[in-house]
């Protein structure tokens, strides 16, 4: 059996994978590195779902990384968050710890796992230029002709698309970087549950948040000033929260179309987990329903001492 340099939990959102993770973070007296493209930013907590309780085991903090690292209206991406991963694993390591990647982000878990080498993508003033005014069926067209189309939530909007294709046509024309990345070692556990109890978790997860104050959390960055439009960017709660909150569309419009949305980027999550294991990753799949410390002795077993 292999000796891994850390161990990976992923899973579709409401899988219980942030719980289990930190549990298992506590057996091991280890940290948690997340893998999550919205819970870097401050002040966005009930919208992207950090319940930073999971992270509190039998009364003891788990440690964690790269949440709340940027702040709202930021464009963090996909090379910042390598960057970010690095520093964390690093110093996780040198202090003699194997440290757990935890989240639903495909994209920001196949960078790291897959070892990819990216650069810092500049903006192209003179290719907005030709790409604006565009419809998004226009600019879905142009973007299908640089990529196959996994990652849909670059068509949310005008401007996610138009960025989409600006990183795109920076990669096409310009050489891999060749700056090292170190080829990681995982062991890797998706958590999988079944699609009506994924369904009937996220559905109550979601109004648990809205009672919770996710519209006002939402009024409360837009009085800080964050443009709506940056706000609609980041998508999902984001975005049909901002629109009910500038008077866009009604509450029960908001409701239903955002519940439907959540349904379907849970869809999508799975596709691309099921997509990295035709990619060569080996995923074990632990059942949500199992009781925490079965999945623990179970990863465990997996395990090889350092």
């Amino acid at each position: 059996m292999p000796t891994y340099d850390l161990i990976t939990i992923l899973g579709p959102t409401a899988s219980g994978k942030t719980p289990f993770a930190a549990a298992l973070a506590h057996r091991l007296h280890t940290e948690i590195i997340s893998a999550d493209s919205r819970q870097v930013y401050r002040h966005m907590d009930l919208g992207t779902g950090k319940d930073l309780d999971d992270y509190t085991v039998d009364g003891h903090p788990v440690p964690y990384h790269l949440i709340d690292i940027a702040e709202p209206g930021e464009k963090y991406n996909l090379f910042a968050y390598q960057r970010d991963f690095l520093a964390a694993y690093h110093d996780i390591r040198r202090r003699g710890l194997r440290p757990i990647l935890c989240g639903g982000t495909g994209m920001y878990l196949e960078s790291i796992l897959k070892g990819y080498r990216l650069l810092p993508v500049p903006e192209n003033p003179e290719l907005r230029a030709r790409l604006a005014g565009k419809s998004l069926d226009e600019l879905t067209q142009i973007l299908r002709q640089y990529k196959t189309l996994h990652n849909v939530t670059d068509l949310d909007t005008p401007k996610r698309a138009i960025r989409a294709i600006e990183i795109e046509d920076y990669h096409a024309h310009t050489p891999v970087d060749q700056r090292p990345f170190p080829p990681l070692s995982s062991l890797i556990i998706g958590i999988d549950i079944d699609r009506d109890t994924r369904r009937r978790k996220i559905s109550r997860r979601l109004q648990q948040r809205l009672d919770s104050g996710m519209v006002d959390e939402v009024r409360r960055l837009l009085d800080r000033g964050i443009p709506p439009e940056d706000l609609i960017y980041y998508g999902l709660e984001y975005k049909y929260l901002t629109l009910y909150a500038t008077g866009q569309i009604s509450y029960d419009t908001m409701y239903t179309q955002l519940e439907t949305a959540i349904h379907q980027f849970a869809k999508r999550q799975m596709t691309w987990f099921r997509g990295m294991e035709r990619r060569g990753f080996t995923i074990h799949w632990l059942d949500a329903a199992l009781p925490t410390e079965e999945k623990i002795s179970r990863v465990l077993s997996m395990l090889t001492p350092d």
